[in-house]
């Protein structure tokens, strides 16, 4: 990926407070990828009349050297304050996340049950087959990338703003962060909207169905789309997506409001 991509206005951090905006919406990106792969989800819940934070990860939209530089626990700790300055501004704040952002949400509604209300996951990462998690673990005993894992598209004309190879130290860190949260998913009660494709080239439908499985919550939506890859957000179902997300996120603002 050119400098020029990383440098650009859509993959920078983004906050949009609305006025009098009673919601508001962490947005969080996937791993080696940027906030331009979550733009346009934010803009949608913008344009409903939410605010959205959209922070880039440590270590993501920089260089290799410093993604495997960066690990799990800094993830969580970046997400942390955004997510408190939030709920400080508005009465409902929901998290949402795609692939390793999706975890992260679980993450943050599993250790700050008080400050999130409600979950959308898009394909979320907590989980890989063996055959995959396998060589990853070997491979990044002795090597820093592999061929890259980003831009998993349907859609010949889109493009994710991403690390051209995967930092595999870091991908470590994250199938290592996933473990604390498959042990934890007991304790996520929010209402979950989980939206996932048919056909994903990077996350197994595996990783959904753990999540379905091991959650507490009552209030539990899944939406599967078949005209998309892993990366919805940036896929010809994006829109379908993001009209799914709104109507989730109106609801709950509606409930909180009595």
């Amino acid at each position: 990926m050119t400098v020029e991509a990383f440098t650009s206005e859509r993959a920078q951090p983004w906050t949009r407070l609305t006025p009098g905006a009673d919601t508001a919406v962490l947005v969080v990106h996937g791993f080696s990828s940027t906030p331009q792969s979550v733009r346009g989800w934010a803009e949608a819940f913008v344009a409903a009349g939410c605010s959205a934070d959209v922070p880039r990860l440590p270590g993501h939209g920089t260089s290799l050297e410093d993604a495997n530089r960066s690990t799990w626990a800094d993830w969580v700790a970046a997400l942390q304050p955004p997510l408190a300055a939030l709920r400080e501004r508005h009465r409902v704040v929901v998290v949402a996340g795609i692939s390793m952002g999706g975890a992260l949400a679980l993450r943050l509604a599993q250790l700050h049950p008080g400050l999130v209300d409600g979950l959308v996951l898009a394909n979320p990462a907590v989980a890989l087959e063996a055959h995959r998690a396998l060589p990853a673990a070997t491979f990044g005993r002795f090597a820093r990338t592999w061929p890259a894992i980003a831009g998993d598209l349907k859609d010949p004309t889109a493009h994710e703003v991403a690390y051209d190879r995967t930092p595999l130290r870091a991908l470590m860190s994250q199938t290592r962060g996933w473990r604390r949260v498959r042990a934890d998913l007991g304790l996520v009660r929010q209402p979950v909207l989980l939206l996932r494709t048919e056909v994903d080239h990077v996350v197994p439908a595996l990783s959904s169905a753990r999540v379905l499985a091991g959650i507490a919550s009552t209030d539990v939506t899944e939406v599967v789309y078949g005209n998309s890859f892993h990366v919805l957000t940036l896929d010809h179902d994006a829109p379908a997506a993001f009209a799914e997300s709104v109507r989730f996120v109106r609801r709950l603002t509606a409930a909180a409001a009595g």
